[in-house]
């Protein structure tokens, strides 16, 4: 499903920042993306995401180049991918519901169609009760499990989370990681970037360590 080869990133003329990542992502997989701060965790999942392109080497997503696709067609790649930010990037003029209906909206679904997902999902992160409040009144743990539920309401084929239980307790931290292995059970290929060992250690997972750019892979 996805393909690293060679691939090193510099910002401007100084040095890498990721350099010689080769590594694949096979379809219903799952695998934790880890390392110290600064290593890189971010900037890889935004190469995953294509928001970024290497500076060189090949990557390869849904068997195509990504080097090779027309900027036009990125943002219909991107739809088969469901991402976490760690800044959110919520709609502060929608409420939580339309913010989790979004995707569903910009592929031309009826609301009849999905309401009512969109309504379980929020009650599974435990929204329920705010499914129709703006997110400037959010706190930041609930920012960040409507980000969840906005990354998960299409089954996407890929989901990258960044640091996705970092703003919430462990009673819901284990609700989310449940959240998670459901989706890969059912065919959704998993990275999901964090700091949290003991998070690591509830799954039997692949761990990606990052560490000064580059990449060690332990099945």
């Amino acid at each position: 499903m996805i393909h690293f080869e060679n691939v090193g990133l510099r910002y401007g003329m100084g040095p890498e920042v990721l350099r010689d990542l080769t590594f694949d992502i096979p379809k219903r997989s799952f695998q934790f993306l880890t390392g110290p701060s600064g290593a890189g965790k971010t900037t890889l999942m935004r190469l995953l995401f294509m928001s970024l392109k290497p500076t060189r080497g090949l990557i390869r997503m849904f068997d195509r180049d990504i080097s090779m696709i027309p900027g036009e067609e990125l943002p219909l790649l991107r739809r088969r991918i469901g991402i976490v930010f760690q800044d959110f990037r919520l709609l502060d003029h929608m409420t939580t519901y339309e913010n989790v209906a979004l995707p569903l909206r910009v592929r031309g679904k009826d609301e009849a169609s999905y309401r009512s997902d969109v309504i379980e999902l929020l009650k599974w992160v435990g929204l329920g009760e705010r499914i129709n409040v703006l997110p400037p009144v959010l706190s930041g743990g609930e920012k960040q499990r409507v980000a969840i539920a906005r990354a998960l309401i299409d089954q996407p084929e890929i989901l990258l989370a960044d640091e996705p239980t970092g703003n919430v307790d462990p009673p819901m931290a284990q609700r989310l990681l449940n959240l998670f292995t459901e989706l890969n059970r059912l065919g959704t290929a998993v990275v999901i970037a964090t700091h949290d060992l003991s998070l690591m250690d509830r799954v039997d997972a692949r761990r990606m360590i990052l560490s000064e750019g580059r990449l060690d892979i332990y099945d």
